[in-house]
């Protein structure tokens, strides 16, 4: 039964690709696998930034288009020069290492699986693949196929999926029908395979058997694997119970620099409604609209350029009885995002500020960022402040190169995307899209026990 879905599966994407216990923490590095060619940033500069900006915005587009007994453990969380940020962990028995872009804005974890691994369109304009990592199931004793009855299948992809298990007895619960072939879309591309049940191993043998993880047979422009941290049951921090998570990017120039920090996972009972020291803190808001489950919603009340409140609408910040609207911290977005009326806002006021800049009309063109500004000659630059304003009263005060992005050395563009800016517009889900240009130099917390979204500014480099 397997490999009938598995013949399914590839023939299907052939045409795709053609058209409470004691409290405990992990904590994970976020690592760049030798196979990848990085940016060179410098020589093509509009190049790049075009380049990791329509990323930003496809991803926007994807996100509004519906669709155990540890307490701490730290993982190494490493840049990347395709403007995500990624971890590795071990699955299997014996355990296997894999490379996983760290995604807030999705939920399961798959990698790529089995020797017969394709990845269609995966040679980018800066990025050359000459080997892509796969997990052997083979190779690993605690591997084994979802079955169509199994409750996890329905986690996944709803109560409904039963009706398609019709070679099972309803009458016997031995099934040996495998559950469907998932297909999922991201905004540079799209993976499918079969669920798997496996070992997840952390370090100092802290082991969870049973985890629900995608096992990738085919992918489109997605050279590595997704550890998705949304708030769907599949997720990483739904599977293992975390009653929170959190992370400080450091910065980088879209390289795959050797500097990582800490993802850190808190498993077990916690202290109640305890704050973590100097974090400002705002409730995570509920989206009415079951499509878009799986995002951080934070209710954005203000943004303030240069001390001038900018006037966003209403419709805008909050999510409508539609699900259309508000505001969502994603780690898998490069640049902030912000629909169409918002961003020309928040554009033509710092235009208004930086009028004494000349316009770099060329290099908006080449990139697709505006405003741009020519700073050539000039001895120091003045950045207007921008402060977001959420909930309660939490400020995140921007430093200036989370906001500007120098273009070479004569250029700096402002790192926010729209529709029709750099691509077609499209309708609906969030309005405003938290990329992790913008969370640099940040410790973050996303607090799944209390519902609230914690942050304070600080270096995130190892000193």
């Amino acid at each position: 039964m397997a490999f009938r879905w598995l013949l399914f599966l590839l023939s299907f994407l052939v045409l795709l690709s053609s058209s409470k216990s004691t409290p405990t923490t992990i904590t994970i590095p976020l690592s760049a696998p030798s196979s990848t060619k990085p940016i060179v940033f410098l020589k093509d500069p509009w190049g790049t930034l075009n380049h990791l900006a329509s990323l930003s915005l496809t991803r926007a587009h994807h996100i509004k288009s519906p669709k155990t007994n540890f307490s701490l453990i730290k993982i190494p969380l490493f840049p990347r020069s395709y403007g995500g940020y990624s971890i590795s962990l071990n699955f299997g028995t014996p355990p296997q290492t894999t490379k996983f872009n760290m995604d807030t804005g999705s939920s399961l974890v798959w990698f790529p699986c089995t020797s017969r691994y394709r990845c269609s369109k995966c040679d980018f304009p800066s990025i050359k693949i000459t080997g892509i990592p796969t997990f052997i199931p083979k190779l690993s004793s605690s591997s084994k196929l979802i079955g169509c009855k199994n409750p996890k299948c329905s986690s996944f992809f709803g109560p409904k999926i039963q009706s398609k298990c019709q070679e099972c007895d309803p009458t016997s619960q031995n099934c040996t029908q495998t559950c469907p072939p998932y297909v999922l879309q991201y905004a540079s591309g799209s993976t499918a395979g079969l669920l798997l049940s496996e070992t997840l191993d952390f370090p100092d043998k802290k082991t969870i058997p049973g985890f629900l993880v995608g096992c990738s047979i085919f992918s489109i422009r997605q050279p590595e694997g997704i550890a998705g941290f949304g708030r769907s049951p599949e997720s990483l921090p739904s599977q293992l119970g975390l009653r929170k998570f959190s992370y400080c990017l450091v910065p980088h120039a879209f390289d795959d620099t050797p500097e990582s920090s800490d993802l850190v996972l808190y498993s077990g009972s916690g202290s109640g409604d305890t704050k973590t020291p100097g974090l400002r803190y705002t409730p995570f808001q509920k989206n009415s609209n079951n499509a878009f489950r799986d995002y951080y919603y934070v209710l954005l009340r203000k943004i303030v350029i240069g001390g001038t409140h900018v006037k966003v609408p209403y419709k805008f910040l909050v999510p409508g009885s539609d699900g259309n609207g508000g505001t969502i911290v994603d780690s898998g977005t490069t640049f902030t995002f912000m629909e169409k009326p918002v961003y020309e806002l928040v554009a033509k006021e710092f235009e208004k500020q930086m009028a004494n800049y000349t316009a770099a009309t060329e290099v908006q063109t080449l990139t697709g960022l505006r405003p741009c500004f020519n700073i050539s000659g000039e001895k120091s630059v003045f950045f207007p402040d921008l402060i977001f304003q959420f909930k309660g009263g939490a400020k995140m005060a921007l430093p200036s190169a989370n906001y500007f992005s120098f273009v070479g050395t004569e250029v700096i563009c402002l790192t926010i995307v729209s529709d029709n800016v750099i691509g077609p517009g499209i309708g609906g889900g969030p309005a405003i899209i938290l990329g992790n240009y913008h969370q640099r130099n940040f410790y973050v917390e996303f607090d799944l026990e209390n519902e609230r979204f914690g942050f304070k500014q600080q270096s995130c480099v190892r000193i």
